[in-house]
């Protein structure tokens, strides 16, 4: 009723000045204590916080922003379509890690899908009028201009899984080689002997390191590799389809296939039945990502769980670590960070 009588008498919003004076202290001392600044006494803190809520005050955050230079906000940009977004289990963990991370702080996310020329387009020109104050990339291709516009403009950036070895960009990525290895090793193990397997855009460079990661996993177990075992699929369940199809048709004997994602593996998993393959019984099937998918198959998927969740949590630390940095954009560049997380393989009854 209070903060409602204030209003009412003066036809506008408390202001801090009148805060101050309610609670008998200073501007700058109201000032640190909506800051959550411990320069404050624990009474001062009660007689400002118990005068915030008498009148009804609210802080202008777009006005501290301005005066900052800031907007409080972040873009999560995921370069793809959104059916791709919406089907694929390691999107929306990757969402959930930056959310909960995100829900500690002030920011703002906004989530943009730029999986077109005219999408990236406005992108680029949405960036540039700099409405935010960094971005996290998801999904990022080898020839995305994306990175190097950002770069450009001299936005904090993050990117989740990197674009190559040399990465400019701060990065955090799984460890795609070690988990590929982990994969076709667990398969040697079962005593599998013809191990095939379908991997991701190889534009992608996380794709092409679980390709290297099959290869030389054949190659330290002492099997030569055959290039006709090497399908390249989307990333997509209907990629995973064609190309289990394609392998067939190229090595009927295959026993064990390798697949560079959950979505990819369920697709395989369809064209060998459609074939009359039992599986694990006549061919043998790993995913990658360890997602909801891999869980409901029947059977149950052998899977190389990548974390995921802690991926977009990590990304948020660099992200506002780099948006914090008061140094010069160019000065940063030496110390930019390239995180990647350990992978571990989770047995199930498909292998």
């Amino acid at each position: 009723m209070a903060a409602h009588a204030a209003r009412g008498r003066s036809g506008r919003r408390p202001t801090l000045e009148e805060v101050a004076a309610r609670a008998g202290v200073g501007r700058g001392t109201v000032s640190r204590v909506i800051n959550g600044s411990p320069r404050v006494s624990e009474a001062t803190r009660t007689a400002v916080e118990a005068a915030v809520a008498e009148l009804g005050y609210v802080p202008n955050t777009a006005a501290r922003a301005l005066a900052a230079n800031r907007t409080d906000a972040i873009a999560l940009v995921v370069p793809e379509p959104e059916t791709r977004f919406f089907a694929e289990p390691y999107f929306s963990d990757v969402l959930r890690g930056v959310g909960a991370e995100l829900s500690e702080t002030e920011m703002q996310l906004l989530l943009i899908f730029a999986g077109s020329d005219q999408r990236r387009q406005r992108l680029a020109q949405y960036l540039a009028a700099h409405r935010v104050d960094g971005v996290l990339l998801v999904s990022v291709h080898a020839d995305d201009p994306l990175p190097d516009l950002l770069s450009q403009l001299e936005i904090p950036a993050v990117i989740s899984g990197r674009r190559s070895a040399d990465e400019a960009l701060p990065s955090v990525d799984s460890d795609n080689f070690a988990g590929a290895c982990s994969a076709v090793e667990h398969l040697l193990a079962r005593g599998r002997t013809s191990i095939a397997t379908i991997t991701g855009r190889l534009d992608v460079y996380g794709a092409q390191r679980r390709l290297d990661g099959y290869r030389a996993a054949l190659r330290d177990a002492g099997h030569a590799v055959d290039e006709r075992m090497v399908a390249q699929g989307d990333f997509t369940e209907e990629g995973g389809r064609r190309a289990m199809r394609e392998l067939l048709d190229a090595c009927p004997g295959v026993d064990a296939v390798f697949a560079g994602s959950d979505v990819m593996a369920a697709g395989a998993r369809q064209a060998l039945r459609e074939a009359g393959r039992r599986i694990p019984d006549d061919v043998a099937l790993v995913g990658f990502d360890d997602s909801a998918i891999a869980r409901h198959m029947d059977p149950p998927l052998t899977s190389v769980r990548q974390p995921i969740e802690e991926m977009g949590r990590a990304m948020i630390d660099l992200l506002l670590a780099e948006i914090a940095d008061p140094r010069p954009f160019a000065a940063r560049r030496i110390e930019r960070r390239q995180l990647v997380l350990p992978t571990r393989l989770v047995e199930r009854a498909s292998s």
